[in-house]
């Protein structure tokens, strides 16, 4: 469902603009700008874009303000990588859903930060993701930062956005990928009718995927991938782009596993952050952090030729 919304020839910044004609929150408006759910003569658009009065702009999805999302604190089983007064590295299980929603309320990572730090994470976002800087996809497995104060969580997402915050992927996809290395770069956008999956085209967001071979196998690929802008999916769109799809990834058809290779049939996508590399927000000082594959990944490919 889709509605329009009238600019009367109103110009200026494209999220205060449209702060104003909703009645909702700027904080709201970049959201959906974010996730493409607002179109700009139908194509995503920054938040920063400048309104020339005469646009058509279109709200994809509704503006109807969801019912808050209480966190309850939960044990959840899940890594700690580093910790100190300002920041938590955590490798994520595959999985593991990062903040409650809709469809997950609850057994989130930020049900399990809650019950480990209680008040001891930052309050900069929105209060159903405390300390969340970032996300990964549920069935993704690997590193992520959390913020335990405001300051630094402010800091984090800034370095982001400057692309001062870099991570290193590892992918199984199917087939010999040719080249040893290359960019991958071409813009991806929500699917217009299926709305859990992204796509590339040409009225989406630019981005760009770098890749490398790590190893190859008969059958299969395993890369180094680094994400040089962070849209949704963004690596397993690109991939699938390539015809080099993720194995056993469920929205962007990476094969099933062998039938003759054993492991768990629930394991996602063979996609795993490996490697977080940031500024300390306190201490300015560099830091790189790893994560190895998680089991199921690493026998899986230990059993192909």
């Amino acid at each position: 469902m889709s509605r329009q919304i009238q600019l009367d020839g109103q110009t200026g910044r494209l999220d205060k603009v449209l702060t104003q004609l909703t009645g909702e929150s700027r904080s709201l408006i970049q959201r959906h700008l974010q996730q493409q759910f607002i179109l700009v003569n139908g194509k995503a658009e920054k938040a920063n874009y400048r309104l020339q009065g005469d646009e058509l702009i279109e709200l994809v999805e509704s503006f109807e303000k969801p019912e808050p999302l209480m966190i309850t604190p939960q044990p959840i089983e899940f890594e700690i990588i580093y910790e100190d007064e300002a920041i938590l590295i955590v490798n994520k299980p595959s999985g593991l859903v990062v903040h409650p929603s809709k469809g997950h309320p609850d057994q989130t990572l930020a049900n399990g930060l809650v019950y480990y730090l209680h008040d001891q994470l930052s309050s900069e976002g929105e209060s159903y993701r405390p300390g969340i800087v970032h996300r990964i996809d549920k069935d993704t497995s690997g590193l992520l930062v959390v913020a335990k104060t405001n300051q630094a969580h402010r800091i984090l997402s800034q370095a982001i956005q400057d692309k001062q915050l870099s991570r290193s992927y590892l992918a199984l996809v199917q087939g010999q990928v040719g080249p040893d290395r290359g960019m991958i770069d071409a813009p991806i956008r929500r699917h217009p009718t299926q709305r859990t999956r992204f796509e590339v085209h040409s009225v989406g967001k630019s981005a760009l995927t770098e890749f490398e071979v790590m190893t190859r196998y008969s059958e299969n690929t395993l890369l180094k991938v680094n994400l040089i802008t962070g849209r949704t999916h963004q690596i397993r769109v690109h991939l699938e782009y390539i015809k080099h799809p993720i194995v056993n990834d469920p929205i962007y058809f990476g094969p099933h596993f062998k039938e003759d290779l054993s492991i768990d049939s629930s394991f996602g996508q063979l996609l795993h952050a490996y490697e977080l590399s940031l500024i300390h927000p306190m201490t300015n000082e560099p830091m790189t952090f790893q994560a190895p594959l998680p089991k199921e990944f690493q026998q899986y490919i230990d059993q192909l030729d």
